[in-house]
This record gives C-alpha cells, structure tokens and sequence, in this order.
C-alpha cells in the first residue's frame, strides 16, 4: 500500500498562522496535522505502507526541515519516503500527477488539511472507495450522488439542488491508482482556460463513464483546519478523542505552578504554566510559559510567552510574546483582534 499527500498549498484561509509554518506542518493538539493523518490512515487500513510520496510546493517555503521531518513520518512506519514538488498551484489533479512514479498499484491519496477518526474498510468489489461525512449544509460542500446499488455515480461541487449530504472529505483509495493516472494524464495535457485547474474529479469521473465502480466510505470523526476558527474548535475536539482514548496529553518535563488544569489539555515538553487556569480544550506548546492567564478552548504553539490573556477561543503562534494591558502593540499582516 502506498499513501499520496498532496499539500503544497499555501495555507492562505489560516493566515497568519501559515505564514511561516505550512498549513499541513501546523500543530493541532500536540502534533502537526499531516503526521496525525497519515498515521491515523497507517492505523486502520490494516495493510503495510510501502511508500509515502509527499507533494509540496516551493522550496523556500517547504524547506529542509520540513523535508526532513516527513521523512521521518515515513520512515517511522517502515516505508519509504518520497518527496516532489508542484512548482505551480495547479489543482488537485496536478499535484498527484507529480508523483506519477508513485501511481501503481493500491494507494490511498489523503489531502492534508484535515483530521479524522475512521476504519477505512476497503471493499473488496470495488475499484475505489470514496470516504465521505453527512453534513447539515451539503450545498457548501462537494458531494457524492450514489445509484440504488449504494455506488458512486457523480461528484458535485456545492450543488444548487439536493443530490446527497455526503460531503467528500477528500480521502480516496484507489485498488489500482494507475487507472487515476492514465485518466489525469489526459487530464493534464488539455490547455487550461483562464481561471480553471486540473482537479483530481475530472480523474475520477473518467473512470466511472469507463466502469471503475467507487463504494463509499465513512469516517466517525472529521475535523477541519482550515481557517483558525475551526482550527481552535479541532484543536479542542481532538483533545478530547485523545483524551478519551487513553493517550497521555501532559508532558512529564511541564511545570504547573499555582495553576489549575481542566482536562482535556495538552501540555508539551518544558512549557511552564503558573499561577493560572488552563482547559478545557487548551493546547500548550513546547516551551511555552502561561502566566496569570485563563485560557478555554485555545491552541498555542511553541516558545511563546503569555501573560495575562483572558480567552476563551484564542489561536496563538511561535515566539509570541504577549503581556496584559499592553502600552506598546507591535501587531504584523493578517493578524487578528477581537
């Protein structure tokens, strides 16, 4: 089994906090999200990984570190790592297109820009599997529309009149991608009208009228990143699922002084919290010092320095430093006071 990672956007709907960190490498409750999704499809698709191919985008932005670290990730789960680059912001078919190397075989292509809790059961009967959420507002979603056989007969991006509430969570497993690739091969050599980009829709749409059969999937927890409002509210739910399932969230190197935690938080390597109240849902990075603060429902990452703040949604970056009742604001692009 092989997994394809798209993620070489920009992030630019979580700005500021994609400014200088990709969107993908952005830690949500005490790890980045593209190490909890793939190790989460790792988990469940009960089938060892052979190959992990890691689309990313310009290498000022997506540097060595970042390079290094999903190494890492791949290496961690016995497989080898494997890094391209989408030079341009082409579309989500474009981007697999890049690892076209890697297009053999059963693979699974998850975009990193969510987190889930799921059982990826692959069907056997089928050629792909979709895995998608029921949603209240399927109109601002792309959907799936099935047949009486529970198939996948048509995707619909933010249909106008009702076709499902399955919304695609942009998840798919392919039993031989090289069917994906030989469709996105047409794909990509069209001339694009202004405006447009290749999408890994047209791909699959190609397979259907050619008789590939799509099942559906399902997913019990699916969590966006996308913006920091529904970051912050990830952040707190999947707090609570780690919590629930057993997972240590309270580093033992952490120094709680006069402070009092409400669980679920997660508290990383050498951060010191003191004389404050902190949880639920809260998110403290490594090397960060809480002082005097009463945070709920929070996400701060590493080596800031707060004191003072009042909040209960609050998205705070690295090396921050923020003191209460400030005389002096220094405040860059894209930040955000309410």
């Amino acid at each position: 089994m092989k997994i394809i990672v798209p993620m070489a956007g920009r992030g630019s709907r979580l700005r500021p906090h994609s400014l200088t960190t990709p969107k993908p490498l952005i830690s949500v409750a005490g790890s980045p999200i593209v190490h909890q999704l793939v190790l989460e499809i790792a988990k469940v698709v009960e089938e060892p990984i052979s190959d992990i191919g890691f689309i990313l985008g310009d290498p000022a932005f997506f540097g060595k570190e970042v390079e290094q670290s999903l190494i890492s990730l791949a290496e961690g789960l016995g497989a080898k790592g494997h890094l391209f680059r989408q030079d341009q912001p082409l579309g989500t078919g474009h981007a697999i297109m890049c690892a076209a190397e890697l297009l053999e075989g059963p693979a699974v292509v998850a975009y990193a820009d969510t987190l889930i809790r799921a059982n990826l059961e692959l069907d056997s009967e089928a050629d792909a599997v979709i895995w998608v959420k029921e949603v209240v507002q399927p109109e601002a979603f792309g959907v799936v529309e099935l047949n009486d056989q529970e198939e996948i007969v048509n995707l619909v991006e933010k249909p106008k009149s009702y076709v499902s509430n399955l919304a695609v969570i942009g998840i798919y497993y392919f039993k031989e991608i090289e069917r994906l690739k030989k469709a996105l091969e047409t794909v990509v050599s069209q001339k694009l009208e202004a405006g447009k980009e290749y999408q890994i829709n047209e791909g699959i749409l190609t397979m259907m009228k050619e008789g590939a059969v799509f099942k559906p999937g399902t997913v019990s927890n699916w969590m966006d990143c996308g913006n920091p409002e529904v970051t912050i509210q990830t952040n707190s739910e999947m707090l609570s699922i780690k919590s629930a399932e057993g997972e240590d969230l309270v580093d033992p190197s952490a120094k709680v002084v006069n402070s009092t935690i409400i669980p679920p938080c997660f508290i990383a390597r050498n951060a010191i919290i003191k004389e404050s109240t902190i949880g639920p849902g809260v998110t403290i990075g490594e090397g960060t010092t809480i002082e005097k603060c009463i945070l709920k429902n929070s996400l701060i990452q590493n080596n800031s320095i707060i004191q003072g703040l009042k909040s209960e949604n609050a998205m705070i970056g690295n090396h921050v430093r923020y003191y209460g009742n400030p005389t002096f604001v220094s405040i860059g692009d894209y930040s955000e006071l309410k």
